[in-house]
């Protein structure tokens, strides 16, 4: 899926997991043992987002505009 939504991954001491979430999708959320698995999750988890919320006619944000980090 492409998509432009922001996705925040960290580490969690407490859930020995990489934790990702989606600050623009209110309760979409993902784990997983690596940071490649909480990212491939969390994509997972937005396309189900995105399809339940146009199933029952529920509003989708727009995604924030993000800039591009300086490399």
């Amino acid at each position: 899926m492409n998509h432009q939504y922001e996705i925040l991954i960290q580490w969690s001491d407490e859930d020995q997991a990489f934790l990702a979430r989606v600050p623009e999708l209110p309760g979409c959320m993902a784990h997983g043992d690596t940071r490649g698995t909480a990212q491939r999750n969390i994509e997972e988890a937005i396309a189900l987002w995105l399809d339940t919320a146009m199933e029952f006619g529920d509003p989708v944000p727009e995604p924030r505009s993000v800039s591009p980090r300086p490399g």
